[in-house]
């Protein structure tokens, strides 16, 4: 899966233990209705954000993490994360086409569901 955006920010690299190492980025996306989107990448892909700077619009490969915990008390939880592994510069005007393409939205349909 991809997914397309503009940076919002992107964190420095936070060594959770000394095996685990993990790096922020949010992405704006540029749709009708923009979300704000927090991705991480892990061990090695960390330093694959080096070089992006804010602002920049980007295409990043994802893949959708999710986990279950059960709590103390036996109450299970669930947990999602989206999870890089490639980025790379793209053309926003290029997206907006395909997103306009994709999902055509009436003029005076002003509800985001």
């Amino acid at each position: 899966m991809e997914i397309n955006g503009r940076i919002k920010s992107i964190g420095k690299t936070n060594n959770v233990s000394d095996s685990f190492r993990k790096r922020e980025i949010v992405i704006t996306t540029s749709e009708q209705y923009p979300q704000h989107l927090l991705l991480e990448f892990v061990q090695d892909k960390c330093e694959v954000l080096d070089g992006y700077k804010v602002g920049q619009d980007v295409e990043i490969g994802i893949n959708l993490r999710g986990r279950e915990w059960v709590n103390p008390e036996g109450v299970t939880k669930y947990f999602n994360t989206i999870q890089g592994w490639k980025i790379k510069e793209s053309d926003d005007s290029d997206s907006e086409t395909v997103i306009k393409q994709v999902n055509p939205v009436a003029q005076d349909d002003d509800l985001p569901f």
